[in-house]
């Protein structure tokens, strides 16, 4: 039997998302509406009309990127400067994680602070990190699957980042400091002054 537009359309106003500001302008938790029976579950994880209507920005997400991680991985914190700037929209496909985005925007009334939110496969939660923000996640859970958005292509030459642990940013990653896995590259990373303060 052929469906409707009517029906068709009635359908489709049904599939959306909560969008809810954290305390850091622009940088949004994302939350699908999931639907359910005793088949299992749908949502629709990304939708640009209406994302872009409830966030207020115009959008346009050109690269997807994917990782797996253990316990303990922490992976940040990352960023690409200038016009390789990324806006992204995290999400986790298998596992737990907390995801931090800190403000580094100049000028900005909330610069230096940051969010952190747990996102997991069971509360299906998203963040949305605008450009202009370090981003990184840690992982909970024994293994993860870690899915992103880029509204920007991936520069090598603009990437820049800050220590994870660095004290002016006094992150609490939610993870004993001896069970974290960070990389030889990580764990060099400048301090948060010498990068965007002196």
């Amino acid at each position: 039997m052929l469906i409707s537009i009517n029906h068709y359309n009635f359908i489709n106003k049904k599939l959306s998302m909560n969008v809810t500001e954290t305390k850091i302008k622009g940088c949004f938790i994302v939350e699908p509406t999931k639907f359910g029976d005793s088949r299992g579950y749908f949502f629709e994880s990304f939708n640009e009309q209406t994302f872009n209507k409830l966030t207020g920005t115009e959008t346009h997400f050109v690269q997807d990127n994917q990782s797996y991680s253990t316990r303990g991985v922490l992976r940040g914190l990352h960023a690409q400067a200038g016009e390789h700037a990324q806006a992204k929209l995290v999400r986790v496909l298998e596992g737990k994680v907390i995801d931090v985005a800190v403000d580094v925007r100049p000028g900005s009334q909330t610069f230096g602070q940051h969010v952190a939110v747990e996102l997991s496969v069971e509360n299906n939660l998203q963040l949305f990190v605008p450009r202009g923000f370090l981003h990184g996640f840690v992982v909970l859970s024994e293994t993860a699957t870690f899915f992103y958005k880029c509204d920007n292509f991936y520069n090598k030459a603009a990437e820049c980042g800050v220590k994870f642990d660095d004290p002016e940013l006094a992150i609490d990653w939610g993870i004993a400091a001896d069970e974290l896995i960070i990389s030889d590259k990580d764990q060099v990373l400048p301090s948060f002054k010498a990068l965007f303060v002196d």
